[in-house]
């Protein structure tokens, strides 16, 4: 049984400095009304806690977790291959904003990119863009509307505005004289 207030969505992320991107999922779950759970599992700093994260997100009843790592990007790869709900990998574009002597990505987020997309067989991760987080928690919900009618309900509400809004921006263009 799933509680309704239950998380249907795990957020996980290596790093505290992931989250300024990974928000961007949690705040479409949250318009959308999916109960979600958001933690710091790191796959090569904790990776027993990430083992035990797997085994949590099944007995808790979670039905999709959003990874987000950069660099390497072991994390999405790594949690699939411990359970069987699906997994949606979001490719970090490391930041220098760990303080002086920070972390960057040499590479522009394609090294993680690369390593969420080519997961081995077995162990498949639906993989989005760098720092496309908003993007996953869109999938996330197009996942759960196959099971629950509400979700289905508020994700055509969602992108009924999208398509509002696009409308509004072409005849705002046409008024300047742009379109």
């Amino acid at each position: 049984m799933h509680g309704d207030n239950a998380p249907l969505v795990g957020i996980i992320m290596g790093s505290s400095s992931d989250r300024r991107i990974m928000r961007e999922a949690a705040i479409v779950l949250d318009s959308l009304n999916i109960p979600h759970e958001d933690q710091i599992v790191s796959a090569h700093r904790t990776p027993t806690r990430l083992q035990e994260y797997a085994k949590h997100a099944e007995e808790s009843g979670l039905r999709v977790i959003i990874a987000g790592a950069g660099g390497a990007a072991h994390l999405p790869g790594m949690i699939s291959s411990f359970t069987n709900i699906p997994v949606i990998g979001v490719p970090i574009l490391v930041y220098a904003d760990k303080g002086p002597g920070g972390r960057f990505s040499a590479f522009g987020g394609l090294d993680a990119l690369l390593s969420i997309s080519e997961m081995p067989s077995g162990s498949p991760v639906g993989t989005m863009g760098v720092n496309k987080a908003k993007s996953a928690g869109v999938y996330a919900a197009m996942i759960l509307a196959n099971e629950f009618s509400h979700i289905r309900g508020a994700l055509k509400e969602y992108k009924e505005e999208r398509y509002s809004q696009v409308m509004a921006e072409s005849e705002e263009l046409k008024g300047e004289g742009l379109a």
